[in-house]
């Protein structure tokens, strides 16, 4: 896995230590905007631009990111939807989208707000989800994985956390096969533009959705990350961190296999045991 060069920032800090100061220099891990703009075709007006998100997120794989953010979000469904895409400049990428995609502004717009809204109720999210086209993971998915290779996912994804060994300020998100190896691994200082990253890596590679592969994520796994897992058709996530509350609602109500505080000593299985592999 690479990093971009333009995804640090070397800085010099003052440093107390054993009750002395000293002048040491830092490596810190860059935040900017990107914009996602959006041509596509306006059934009234005709070719149309719109920007369809501003995102906080570690500079580099940004095409990769507008593309699984599109993914997840249902705005495409496969890579044939598009017909370019353009990084106009450091913060912005462009994506032109066929004729006949069918893109309804104010259909993502809805969907934000009941993802993102803390006024909204959990059962209107999981609504949300069937209204928008997402499918459950089928009951005769196979996809399993041995225990003793679920419990060193951490410790092979921490080793592929290039950024964050040297910034300690990243997230990092992973595929993996049914033996335990990392297919794909992407960094970012979002926890959902990692998982965006990783999505839009596959789709550029034409694999998916993820019916063989699962996903480790290097926090904790929130209603949005078994959004966009869901919408990569993986069936298992596995979380160093704790599960909330919705996304173990989310990973029932959707079939996806769901596994937290996951390290070498152990982990909990919220949903899905029969895919782990005793």
């Amino acid at each position: 896995m690479s990093t971009s060069s333009n995804s640090r920032m070397h800085v010099t800090v003052t440093r107390w230590r054993n009750q002395q100061l000293s002048e040491v220099n830092d490596v810190l891990a860059v935040e900017e905007p990107l914009e996602i703009r959006l041509n596509y075709r306006d059934p009234r007006k005709g070719r149309a631009n719109k920007s369809i998100a501003i995102t906080m997120r570690t500079p580099g794989d940004d095409i990769a990111l507008a593309l699984g953010f599109l993914f997840s979000e249902n705005v495409i469904s496969s890579f044939a939807t598009v017909v370019s895409t353009e990084q106009v400049n450091d913060n912005v990428v462009r994506i032109e989208l066929h004729d006949a995609a069918m893109f309804d502004p104010l259909r993502l717009e809805r969907n934000f707000y009941t993802t993102s809204s803390c006024g909204v109720c959990g059962k209107s999210s999981l609504e949300s989800l069937s209204q928008a086209g997402f499918n459950a993971i089928p009951r005769d998915n196979d996809f399993t994985i041995a225990l003793p290779a679920l419990l060193q996912l951490p410790q092979y994804l921490g080793q592929q956390q290039q950024l964050f060994q040297q910034t300690g300020g990243n997230h990092a998100t992973a595929t993996f096969d049914h033996n335990g190896l990392l297919v794909r691994t992407t960094e970012d200082i979002g926890r959902h533009n990692a998982m965006d990253k990783l999505i839009g890596q596959h789709l550029l590679a034409d694999q998916l959705p993820l019916t063989q592969h699962g996903i480790v994520v290097s926090g904790r796994a929130s209603f949005e990350l078994l959004q966009k897992a869901l919408a990569a058709g993986a069936p298992l996530l596995v979380a160093v961190g704790a599960p909330s509350s919705l996304a173990l609602e989310l990973a029932q109500e959707y079939n996806i296999g769901l596994v937290g505080f996951t390290n070498e000593q152990g982990c909990n299985i919220y949903n899905g045991a029969a895919r782990i592999r005793s």
